[in-house]
């Protein structure tokens, strides 16, 4: 009885589940991935070392602030197609690196809303369905905006315009 007794109590052997393995298997992976990409990204070159005129590395280019306007509320213009009434809704943010500017277009807003207001309801619904037709409004409605800050203040001011929104119906 006594050999019957050890053969029950000796250990058996465990099985290792495969799901704990391919548990392991993941997390290893995983960490692989995360180590290279964390120890990768110090090593990157840039693509052309700029110098200044002494030969020795250019100091980083000081960026100015970014300064936001939405024009609010949107635009909205009705405009002729060949079948029918057509409607326009624009939302319009202005962007400067000189807040003056800005501050410009606030006092004259008025003058720039009418500017875009009538640039707007010129246009053709078919330019307006094409990318380019779109980008060439947002050009056009840029200038408009700049010439208008440059008779008040005699420099452009104004460095980007955005359509924040763009429904037509």
């Amino acid at each position: 009885m006594a050999s019957t007794e050890q053969e029950a109590v000796a250990p058996t052997k465990k099985k290792r589940s495969p799901l704990v393995i391919g548990l392991v298997v993941a997390l290893l992976a995983v960490s692989g991935a995360c180590a290279y990409l964390f120890t990768s990204r110090g090593h990157d070159k840039p693509a052309a070392a700029s110098t200044d005129k002494e030969g020795g590395a250019a100091a980083p280019a000081k960026t100015q602030p970014e300064f936001f306007l939405p024009l609010d509320p949107a635009f909205v213009v009705n405009f002729r197609d060949d079948d029918a009434m057509r409607y326009l809704q624009v939302g319009v943010t202005l962007m400067s690196h000189d807040q003056a500017a800005l501050d410009t277009v606030k006092g004259v807003d008025p003058v720039v809303r009418n500017a875009l207001v009538m640039l707007f309801s010129r246009q053709s619904y078919s330019v307006l369905t094409d990318p380019a037709g779109k980008q060439k409004l947002q050009a056009e409605a840029l200038e408009a905006v700049r010439k208008i800050v440059q008779a008040r203040t005699g420099k452009p001011g104004i460095d980007a315009l955005y359509f924040t929104s763009f429904v037509m119906q």
